[in-house]
């Protein structure tokens, strides 16, 4: 065998099991396999000034590379069993949280130690929530800010480098089982191992399900999130942010029941182009330093889809709905919501004289040629019930930018120690379709690093 373990995967399930491989074992010999950069050489080419939005690179700066997707997130860790993923249904509840807050222990103990725990317990906002038929979601969020985050996993990267074998820019094409461990085929070569950890991302999700045919892992269908990101004036939401700063918020419409939900709330932040299977869709970030700080605080609204007979794609399904989005308007669109209500397109004059400052350079448009109408309903009635608790939020200079759409990997049938049919093959973070959060997903790639070394 070339390694003892080798991971596929560079995003936090596989950065948390390589840590905690090395803590446990450190003569083990380890390597990871990354598609994208090392940290330091990831760099979205988009300036705002020579390159305004998606040229659609080889690998996405802000998808791939050591860190993940999550790298350049807000670096938001919410410990919670209530959302972020169903890690809890394989490993149990207690293990779960516990493997969460040990998570938050390294975060801290790693650059964010001057960081905020926020905590949904006790608070007000639950029964106003709930009397504008609303839910809010319990959680202690830890919020470290892109800023913040990027030092933590430069400071973790600094730590492994020099025990464990860090190989970027090299994709893995196909995973062979060998009578006893398995053989990883990349574009020139091959390597061998004992156990092999996948952990690719929802950016992998393509590739995985490959994997999957090609071993017969049995999978299961899993949902797509289509919605928008909501840019508003960062007073609008202060009660709940400077309190909470992660409100995870539900809402049944009552015109189909359908729920809809807050996600990725980012305080003061910016509104971001994202690149997934060469599909320019939208996203958010914060910072923790006040040098970086907008005036915005930015969200998305999102309609969860689960299909049934005869169909199983979701994740087609929501491509489908971006790729019209980046027709019409060449990537990212945004519309005011006052013109979404007045059923006519934004232009470039009505988004200028706008007083909310859009932060992400895109098209104005017509979201109604895009999104379904049961799911621009659903997101219209919401503004209008988080109107109730935060008023201003259906502002017509509210922006919206579409589409945002979060693909989750089927899921993969995995059992508690988070290990496939076949022996010695894990399947960890988002690429399982079992977790859907930084912090489930790091939280998965302990537990397989702790089953491992016994």
């Amino acid at each position: 065998m070339d390694y003892d373990i080798i991971i596929i995967g560079a995003g936090p399930g596989g950065i948390f099991s390589a840590y905690e491989l090395m803590k446990l074992k450190p003569g083990l010999k380890v390597a990871v396999f990354e598609a994208g950069n090392e940290l330091s050489r990831r760099k979205c080419p988009i300036d705002g000034v020579k390159i305004k939005s998606c040229i659609k690179c080889k690998t996405c700066a802000i998808m791939s590379g050591f860190g993940g997707a999550g790298a350049f997130s807000d670096g938001k860790y919410n410990i919670t069993n209530d959302f972020g993923g169903t890690l809890y249904e394989h490993i149990g509840r207690a293990k779960a949280l516990e493997l969460m807050h040990y998570v938050d222990e390294i975060n801290v103990s790693h650059g964010g130690a001057g960081t905020k725990l926020y905590s949904t317990a006790g608070t007000h906002y639950k029964k106003l929530c709930l009397q504008n038929k609303l839910k809010l979601l319990e959680a202690s969020v830890r919020h470290l800010g892109t800023d913040i985050n990027y030092v933590v996993l430069e400071n973790i990267y600094n730590e492994l480098k020099d025990k464990v074998e860090f190989h970027f820019n090299e994709p893995a094409e196909h995973v062979e089982a060998l009578d006893e461990g398995y053989r990883i085929h990349f574009k020139d070569h091959t390597k061998d191992c004992r156990d092999c950890i996948i952990s690719v991302g929802r950016s992998g999700s393509r590739w995985m399900e490959k994997i999957c045919k090609e071993l017969n892992i049995p999978t299961n269908s899993n949902r797509v999130d289509i919605g928008v990101r909501v840019e508003l004036d960062a007073d609008v939401f202060s009660h709940l942010t400077d309190e909470l700063y992660e409100s995870k918020i539900v809402y049944r419409t009552e015109k189909f029941e359908d729920n809809v939900r807050t996600f990725c709330m980012n305080p003061h932040g910016i509104v971001v182009n994202e690149n997934t299977n060469g599909i320019v869709t939208v996203n958010g970030h914060s910072y923790e330093g006040a040098d970086k700080q907008t005036r915005n605080t930015n969200f998305a609204l999102l309609v969860s889809k689960h299909f049934s007979e005869p169909f199983h794609d979701s994740n087609n399904y929501g491509e489908s709905i971006a790729r019209l989005s980046n027709m019409l308007g060449g990537g990212v669109i945004v519309q005011r919501f006052g013109d979404l209500i007045r059923g006519r397109r934004s232009n470039e004059k009505r988004i200028e004289e706008s007083t909310v400052r859009p932060t992400l350079s895109a098209t104005p448009g017509d979201l109604s040629l895009v999104l379904p109408k049961r799911i621009l309903d659903g997101i219209i009635e919401m503004i209008y019930a988080l109107d109730k608790i935060a008023p201003g939020t259906a502002n017509d200079d509210t922006l919206l930018y579409g589409v945002e759409v979060k693909f989750y990997n089927m899921e993969v049938q995995i059992d508690q120690d988070l290990e496939s049919c076949h022996k010695g093959l894990y399947i960890i973070g988002d690429g399982s379709g079992v977790t859907h959060s930084l912090s489930h997903a790091s939280a998965s790639g302990v537990h397989v690093a702790r089953v491992i070394c016994g």
